[in-house]
């Protein structure tokens, strides 16, 4: 299998990387360490997108096809992914690593287990849930109470029994707890946002599960979890190297939900990839308003990073769906978005992701209303054509970047403004909201938490990714709207505060007929059926 992918050494030297410094497995994956003192050499592009349809607008194809692109056209890029989980692929969504002939490969390997960091992930987490309730078993010395435990188990498969379970049936500290997907774990959040192996262990260390009856936090470092759970997480902690379709490097590392938490690649990986690369193209998840947004507020200032343009992936279908089978009644949707990536300061350059089925007009119309929103925009067509169909987008972005200057980090509220006033900014600014209320739950949670000294971090907003509210069919032109957060979670190992609004889970179900039925190994010993529609 994989007979026709680049040695992965061969890889790691386009990129420049010291073969002494990476691990190879096998021969087309490799951990690599990353640079003790990187150094930003290259220009960062953002990818995001529309707000998703339930048939996906293959944002990670446009990803990887506009990276075979630049490549093709002379610009030393490297790409930025994050991993995909076991639950989506089992179930809606199918595999997470592109599409045709835009992927990254070895594409079942990435699929599944990979190097073995969600697993590495899942075994910290519950580790970490087993020494809570053994303080728990033997009487609490900690000072934890076992109806204030906040942390969860974990497991990376999309399991809807799990969502709420009872523990300890019957022992002296029966509970009530739920599991959520490993990609909602906040080890995966802060490993993700990690710059080092000292900064993991200081974010474990500060990692809260619960209080005391008297309101006291209750940390990972005060029931002696955190060097072990480093220990465990000491090869997950170091980026992966594999391949595009076509042979250029690819990072994938880390795979945080873009809801629940902030839907982004690694620090490690956007930093080694800039340190040797002249191009870094990587994504967040979902459309701008969450991922794009999360990825500024959150995983830049962390990084010390900011993009230097956002490309906004777009396709014909999305904005007829958005219009309710009306490609004109749809087409705004494309200028609000385009407008968020204003609001940061950023140029857009907008990626017209062409279907087999689209009609030339169309994507001819949706290119010049972008055109005359005053964005670049450009077709891609990778999916069928490789780095060949990337190749005009790519020098649309290039083009772009040089223009571009240096942008600036610009937030859209202050850093010192109090929590309720950064939600109201990001949901009147991109969600069109009018007010932002809370439930009496919730407001009791943000004032206990802001009591214990957390107020000051900032939002990181759970909410639906198929609208602009909070409801999956609220719509995504629902201006004025009222956005209700009902609960308020603690990510303090992460550095924010989970809003969540409407009715977001973090342990997802299958659907009615999940992928998982229709993956098998053939006789030549490939596997189908991992890809959606595959």
């Amino acid at each position: 299998m994989h007979t026709d992918l680049r040695p992965i050494l061969d890889v790691a030297d386009e990129l420049g990387l010291d073969r002494a410094t990476l691990t190879t497995l096998g021969r087309h994956k490799a951990k690599l360490d990353p640079p003790a003192a990187p150094t930003a050499r290259g220009k960062l592009v953002l990818v995001s997108a529309l707000t998703p349809t339930k048939s996906g607008e293959g944002k990670t194809t446009v990803s990887i096809g506009l990276a075979m692109g630049m490549r093709r056209i002379g610009a030393r890029t490297a790409l930025a992914l994050r991993e995909p989980s076991l639950g989506p692929v089992f179930g809606v969504k199918g595999g997470g690593t592109g599409g045709g002939r835009a992927q990254v490969e070895p594409a079942d390997d990435v699929n599944l287990h990979f190097t073995g960091d969600l697993h590495a992930i899942g075994a910290a987490h519950n580790l970490l849930a087993a020494m809570v309730d053994t303080d728990l078993h033997f009487r609490a010395p900690s000072g934890l109470a076992k109806d204030r435990v906040t942390w969860s188990r974990v497991v990376d498969m999309n399991d809807r029994a799990l969502r709420r379970v009872t523990v300890d049936v019957g022992g002296r500290a029966e509970r009530q707890t739920r599991f959520d997907i490993t990609a909602a774990s906040e080890v995966m959040a802060m490993l993700a946002l990690a710059g080092s192996q000292d900064d993991l262990r200081a974010r474990l260390a500060r990692t809260v599960v619960g209080w005391t009856d008297d309101d006291r936090p209750v940390t990972t470092d005060d029931l002696g979890a955190t060097d072990a759970m480093l220990v465990l997480l000491r090869e997950a902690l170091r980026p992966n190297l594999v391949q595009t379709t076509e042979g250029g490097p690819a990072l994938v590392h880390a795979g945080p939900f873009a809801n629940i938490a902030h839907g982004c690649s690694s620090v490690l990986a956007t930093r080694t990839g800039l340190h040797h690369a002249d191009v870094v193209v990587t994504e967040a998840g979902f459309g701008f308003d969450l991922g794009g947004e999360k990825f500024l507020h959150l995983k830049a200032p962390q990084a010390g990073v900011w993009p230097d343009a956002v490309v906004l992936v777009a396709t014909v279908k999305a904005l007829r769906a958005h219009g309710a089978g009306d490609l004109e009644a749809g087409l705004p949707h494309l200028e609000r978005q385009l407008a968020n990536v204003r609001a940061f300061g950023l140029p857009p350059v907008v990626a017209i992701n062409v279907f087999a089925d689209d009609d030339p007009a169309d994507v001819a119309r949706v290119r010049a209303y972008a055109e005359a929103a005053g964005a670049a925009a450009a077709p891609i067509t990778s999916f069928v054509d490789g780095g060949a169909g990337g190749e005009t987008l790519a020098q649309v972005v290039l083009d772009a970047l040089d223009g571009s200057g240096d942008p600036a980090p610009h937030a859209l509220y202050p850093t010192d403004a109090p929590f309720e006033g950064k939600l109201a900014a990001l949901a009147t600014t991109l969600y069109g909201a009018g007010d932002v209320v809370f439930t009496e739950a919730a407001r009791a949670e943000l004032d206990a938490l802001t009591a214990a000294g957390y107020g000051h971090l900032p939002p990181c907003v759970a909410k639906t990714p198929l609208s602009l509210t909070e409801d999956p069919k609220g719509g995504v032109f629902a201006d004025g709207h009222t956005l209700t957060i009902s609960e308020v979670r603690l990510a303090a190992g992460a550095g924010f505060l989970v809003a969540l609004a409407g009715n977001v889970f973090t342990m997802p179900g299958l659907p009615r007929d999940p992928a998982a039925r229709h993956v098998r190994i053939e006789a030549d010993g490939s596997v189908r059926g991992l890809m959606q529609g595959g």
